[in-house]
């Protein structure tokens, strides 16, 4: 599986982790997750969950209010709960 726009392909052989890394950035803030295989079961599993939580992330922030040029404090921890609650 090779890695995609916003997710990267993590597979180590020294280590017991393997699976995907969804990264977007927006208006001057990061935003990161891991989804390991282990958890979800298999790669495509893993990959498909990323794929659904990017696509979500995404919507939340082009409708996303701006304060002063940068992602509100508000839409912030809407993405970082997005992240966190992510399946």
């Amino acid at each position: 599986m090779k890695s995609k726009k916003n997710l990267t392909r993590f597979t180590y052989e020294n280590s017991a982790f393997e699976g995907w890394r969804l990264s977007l950035s927006k208006k001057g803030t990061s935003f990161m997750r891991y989804f390991p295989d282990k958890k979800f079961g298999t790669g495509k599993k893993s990959l498909a969950a990323a794929e659904k939580t990017l696509v979500e992330l995404r919507a939340l922030l082009d409708g996303g209010k701006l304060v002063d040029g940068k992602l509100s404090a508000s839409t912030i921890k809407k993405a970082q709960k997005l992240l966190a609650d992510a399946v």
